[in-house]
């Protein structure tokens, strides 16, 4: 095969597309490269039409662990298995870019696969896997109205007059940025946008989007001339638009039928039935003249034709609102009593509830992929079951767009929250889907929010978060606020947007249309603002902050940092003491490489009795110190003496009284509390103790008690020689 390439610079370095070194027999398919970093993409289009009444397209996005070098880590897998969730992520982000822009007739299955042929430690794939496919379908004969490009947007306060943005930014310089923006765009219009930011401005994220726009022009340049080399001519599919005359009877006779079916879907009491029975009444009626799928096809454009006119013309929505105005709110705290923070929050229709749950940094989630291992301390996992539409369904591993909804609140969630060493847990959320009537992954969002100051997490801002929809007819268009199923079917954006009072946190924009205007993006921004700000006024008015305690229920978690010489000492020989600190104390310890310790436990008694036992043990005692301690055994030259947890030295004799002490019985008892002075560390690290202060610690003790403690082990314990 002949081998094609064309090159760009994006970001400063550069970006190379091929084609005819893999993949002959597929569609099409273009090889990718980005630094170190290489992706391929197939497409493949079936010759058959579907019989589906959708668009039956599917992205798969692989990862192989051979891309960065690497070998599972299980003893008894070795074969990548089912896709991760962030794989599930990158391959719906791929969706989101090309979806919007196939013909609207065309019904033949499409596969694309996007494989991860090698990361390099500092190129994302995820752009790389856009790019690659945005080439493979322009070169296609599929009717697809691209191409798009792509780029990822990064942000630093700017200095010395530049701008702050850059495109691309590495694995290594993605921590230091205020925003991680993703933007896929045509020539004219903005495609999909994913982005989590802390708590970045309007304006700012407005900036961003621009800036990555010029960037993606040069991309789509590259992608032209690629097309032009190589590209197939385009299929023209055929027009499956319902017939003109059906549709004219049909508004003709049963407009008042479609209003009714209308009003009986937004209250969801009856989906379906109304145009269900209107279908099979027409369907006998001209059974003589319509197949009865013409007739249901002909009814659903009706049915989304009529929504759209209201809207557009009399801006009345299908529910009764105006564009503006967000359905009642409900929120609820504290409903779970055995949880560790719970919450409802409700919308309408829209139900969730999310539940809050604490546990020790040890329960951390280990992540394995091409680039190398990571590991979370917060998730967020959504569940939508069927009963939240009044279905049946299947039950079990989650959906993609479960994943996908999860990972939102998720994003929109991790910049308010403490850090790590402030508040040393592992959470983990919940958000259980009670009733859908649209935007659920916004509702968990709020409900969120909520469960995580019901439990006592202390976030430093709370968060809301609203979808936007729009319809657009030609040159006019309405922007929805908090739109419901209905509207997201008919509509042309479900536009998410997370934040605070301060700013954003999450974005992710869906387009069925060819694309959004800068124009209609700001005023987005600015409807979700305001409808983010009332959100938040609903929510603070029932739990204003967070609690001051965490639940009873919760465990108790505390971190200590031991130096590295210390760590020895207090695991023990062969794991003796930390297994004993385990055993009396109840809590589960865990000590890393670094010497980094939790302790984790739910009596915070016991949580406090394990620190300071772990204290007691990598404290330097130092001669002079005054300890209270407790006597735990008595030997017949003095007694040893618990100053800290694990931690005992032996007041001899000697240092219990000014007077001759012939028993050391006669003085203390085992489990008294006594006041002692550390006098002497000797050169074995023992400690030498005296419970004589003052002027007494300065009296010379009579002569018989001088000796020294080794001395007095061998002139009374130690076993004499015998000679045979």
């Amino acid at each position: 095969m002949k081998i094609i390439s064309k090159s760009v610079e994006i970001g400063g370095r550069m970006l190379t597309l091929e084609v005819g070194r893999f993949a002959e027999q597929a569609t099409s398919a273009v090889l990718a490269r980005y630094g170190d970093t290489m992706v391929i993409s197939t497409v493949v289009a079936s010759k058959q039409l579907s019989n589906l009444d959708y668009f039956p397209l599917s992205v798969e996005y692989v990862e192989r662990l051979y891309a960065g070098g690497r070998i599972k880590g299980s003893r008894w897998i070795k074969r990548e298995g089912r896709p991760s969730d962030d794989a599930i992520l990158k391959g719906r982000l791929i969706d989101r870019s090309i979806r919007p822009l196939f013909d609207k007739n065309y019904h033949h299955d499409v596969q694309i696969i996007v494989t991860v042929l090698s990361v390099d430690g500092e190129n994302e794939p995820d752009i790389l896997g856009i790019i690659a496919t945005s080439a493979a379908l322009a070169i296609s004969p599929l009717p697809w109205k691209g191409p798009v490009g792509s780029v990822r947007v990064g942000y630093i306060p700017p200095e010395n007059g530049n701008s702050g943005f850059f495109a691309n930014p590495g694995i290594k310089e993605t921590p230091y940025s205020e925003m991680d923006l993703v933007i896929t765009a045509s020539e004219e219009k903005i495609v999909m946008l994913e982005a989590s930011a802390n708590e970045t401005n309007e304006e700012i994220m407005l900036k961003g989007i621009s800036f990555g726009k010029k960037e993606i022009t040069k991309i789509i340049d590259c992608i032209n001339d690629l097309t032009k080399e190589v590209g197939k001519k385009k299929i023209k599919p055929e027009n499956n638009e319902p017939d003109e005359k059906l549709l004219a009877v049909l508004k003709k006779e049963y407009k008042d039928e479609i209003t009714k079916s209308i009003l009986a879907r937004v209250s969801k009491e009856q989906e379906d039935d109304e145009l269900v029975i209107l279908s099979e009444t027409i369907a006998e009626k001209y059974k003589d003249v319509y197949e009865k799928k013409e007739i249901e096809k002909a009814l659903d454009l009706l049915f989304k034709k009529q929504i759209r006119e209201n809207v557009i013309k009399f801006g009345k929505r299908a529910d009764g609102r105006d564009i503006k105005t967000i359905r009642p709110i409900e929120v609820e705290v504290g409903v779970l009593p055995r949880t560790h923070g719970s919450a409802v929050f409700r919308r309408g229709q829209t139900q969730v509830l999310t539940v809050a749950t604490l546990g020790s940094p040890s329960l951390e989630q280990l992540i394995e992929s091409p680039e190398g291992e990571t590991a979370k301390h917060f998730m967020h996992h959504y569940s939508m079951p069927p009963y939240s539409v009044g279905e049946t369904g299947r039950i079990g591993f989650p959906s993609r767009r479960e994943v996908g909804h999860g990972a939102l609140a998720e994003r929109a969630l991790i910049p308010v929250l403490p850090s790590q060493e402030s508040f040393p847990y592992t959470i983990r959320l919940v958000s259980e889907v009670m009733s859908s009537n649209g935007s659920t992954s916004m509702a968990s969002t709020c409900g969120s929010t909520l469960a995580l100051m019901d439990a006592g997490v202390p976030i430093t801002n709370p968060v809301a978060g609203i979808a936007i929809g729009m319809i657009q007819e030609n040159d006019k268009y309405a922007l929805l606020s908090d739109i419901i199923g209905i509207e997201d079917f008919c509509g042309d954006m479900d536009f998410k947007v997370a934040g605070t009072k301060k700013g954003i946190t999450a974005i992710q924009l869906d387009v069925k249309n060819e694309g959004l205007t800068e124009k209609i993006i700001k005023e987005t921004l600015e409807r979700a603002r305001e409808g983010r700000l009332y959100i938040l006024e609903k929510m603070l008015s029932i739990l204003p902050v967070p609690r001051s305690a965490l639940s009873q229920y919760a465990p108790r978690v505390f971190v200590i940092n031991l130096p590295q010489d210390k760590i020895g000492e207090v695991i023990g020989p062969g794991g003796k003491m930390i297994r004993q600190i385990i055993a009396e104390t109840g809590c589960d310890v865990n000590i890393d490489d670094n010497g980094h310790t939790t302790i984790t436990g739910p009596d915070p008694t016991k949580v406090e009795l394990a620190q300071k036992w772990i204290e007691g043990i990598i404290k330097d005692v130092q001669p002079g110190e005054v300890y209270h301690g407790l006597v735990k055994r008595i030997l017949p030259f003095g007694a040893f003496v618990e100053i800290l947890p694990g931690k005992e030295g032996m007041v001899h004799v000697s240092q219990m009284s000014t007077e001759f002490v012939s028993n050391p019985s006669s003085i203390v008892k085992i489990g008294q509390a006594v006041t002692v002075r550390v006098i002497e560390i000797d050169n074995q690290g023992r400690i030498n103790l005296s419970m004589l202060f003052g002027e007494d610690a300065k009296k010379r003790p009579p002569k018989d008690h001088t000796l020294k403690r080794e001395n007095r082990f061998e002139r009374s314990d130690r076993p004499r020689r015998r000679k045979f």
